[in-house]
């Protein structure tokens, strides 16, 4: 059990026509990033370390998640990267959960009503609980 709480103050995902051109998908992240994230104040960032699945989809995600890393480098963010596994192991105690174990741990953790959706949305908040364990971790 843990002896520290988190607190969902709300969540999302920031979302792209699928049918618009790479670049301009690429420039609408980069801008709502630098509006969203002056708006919330981090104290840090946490972000699930990149693997690689289909090629295709591999390209799209890591184009993105250079945008991500080039906008918080540019508002000096701190960033922790955790694994998949790594996410598992810490909600579940099981590095090889299902992703329906993960979405149960996270919605008994934050006290969620219901599943988290979308499914990007049930992961952001699996990884920020990851990093706020860790941070709670080494603040003891």
């Amino acid at each position: 059990m843990h002896n520290h709480t988190c607190q969902v103050c709300d969540f999302g995902v920031i979302t792209t026509p699928a049918a618009a051109p790479v670049g301009d998908r690429l420039q609408s992240l980069y801008s709502d990033l630098h509006a969203l994230i002056p708006a919330l104040q981090p104290d840090w960032v946490a972000l699930e370390c990149l693997f690689f699945y289909k090629m295709s989809h591999t390209i799209l995600v890591a184009q993105a998640r250079g945008v991500i890393l080039l906008v918080l480098s540019q508002l000096h963010c701190p960033l922790m990267e955790f694994t998949p596994p790594q996410v598992k192991q810490a909600l579940t105690g099981y590095g090889n959960a299902a992703k329906r174990e993960v979405q149960q741990a996270v919605q008994r953790e934050l006290h969620l009503s219901h599943l988290p959706q979308p499914d990007d949305a049930a992961d952001a908040l699996a990884i920020a609980l990851t990093a706020s364990r860790y941070c709670h971790n080494i603040n003891r």
